[in-house]
């Protein structure tokens, strides 16, 4: 098989698990308060990435790794896998999925904002445009497209999720110089997190009361949407001759996450959703072209 074949098959790969996370969310928490699923799917992404660095022969460079860098892992680790999903599984619990998974899905615009006044990126038109179509989506799906009316589903489950955005944003910008091995990197911030998990779990809900349904859901989380889903989506990228080969391939996730939230989840589909997510993956796609331009 040729090289950018490979690309395109561990890219496909990912894009099609990233589709399921959104469903795996929400059929876990029937069966798990969001803490539980938070600290069990730790619990496996931590398990599962070592086993990647132990294939990979990786495990020397946590050994190498400069003080500094690994100090900053760990540190990250408070924003990823701890305050993000903290906040994420909170809004997947209060709202739909179908309304969860596309305003989740704004952290890139989210992004652009943030680099603003963090990263000294200027703004252009462009940028602003594409945050207003963006915006707009985001209103269309809270709303259920009554656009004047203002009312949403849960207010408390919209400001999770977008406050979710500013978290994963957050995190990248923080990353944006770091220079050591991404999977590296992502083992140190999920065990970092985990004894900050454990802890509220401790205080604040119950470890051990739990069903198979539940951790079999955890297992899932853990292992596809927190580890081995981003290892094939590096692995793309290292192989692909282009980036935008296959970057381009993650907008068809959440228009094929909503398939999946109808058929497994049980949601029926809004036209508003539809809508609305097409308005922020407009929003997204012309962000991305300005960047391409710049």
């Amino acid at each position: 098989m040729k090289q950018q074949q490979q690309a395109y098959v561990y890219a496909l790969a990912a894009v099609l698990i990233w589709s399921t996370v959104a469903s795996a969310f929400k059929i876990s928490l029937r069966h798990m308060r969001p803490i539980q699923l938070l600290l069990w799917a730790d619990f496996f992404s931590v398990c599962c990435l070592f086993f990647v660095l132990v294939v990979q022969k990786k495990l020397l460079l946590l050994k190498t790794l400069p003080r500094r860098s690994l100090v900053r892992c760990l540190a990250l680790g408070v924003l990823n896998p701890f305050l993000y999903y903290i906040v994420l599984f909170a809004a997947y619990d209060l709202l739909p999925a179908q309304e969860a998974q596309p305003l989740n899905y704004t952290w890139a615009i989210t992004l652009t904002i943030l680099s603003w006044p963090l990263l000294g990126q200027r703004l252009g038109i462009r940028e602003a445009v594409a945050i207003g179509i963006s915006y707009t989506g985001v209103v269309i799906i809270s709303t259920h497209g009554n656009l004047f009316d203002l009312t949403f589903s849960s207010g408390s489950g919209v400001a999770l999720a977008l406050g979710s955005t500013i978290i994963w944003a957050l995190f990248w910008i923080f990353n944006a110089r770091d220079k050591t091995d991404p999977v590296v990197s992502l083992f140190l911030n999920f065990a970092a997190g985990f004894p900050l998990i454990f802890t509220i779990s401790l205080l604040f809900s119950s470890v051990w009361q739990i069903t198979w349904q539940g951790l079999a859901g955890a297992a899932y989380v853990g292992v596809f949407e927190m580890g081995i889903t981003f290892v094939f989506w590096l692995k793309a990228l290292r192989l692909t001759s282009s980036t935008a080969k296959v970057s381009t391939l993650i907008f068809f996730s959440p228009f094929l996450s909503l398939v999946f939230i109808h058929f497994l989840v049980g949601e029926e589909i809004l036209t508003s959703t539809i809508v609305g997510l097409g308005f922020i993956i407009a929003g997204n796609a012309l962000q991305q072209t300005g960047n391409k331009a710049a």
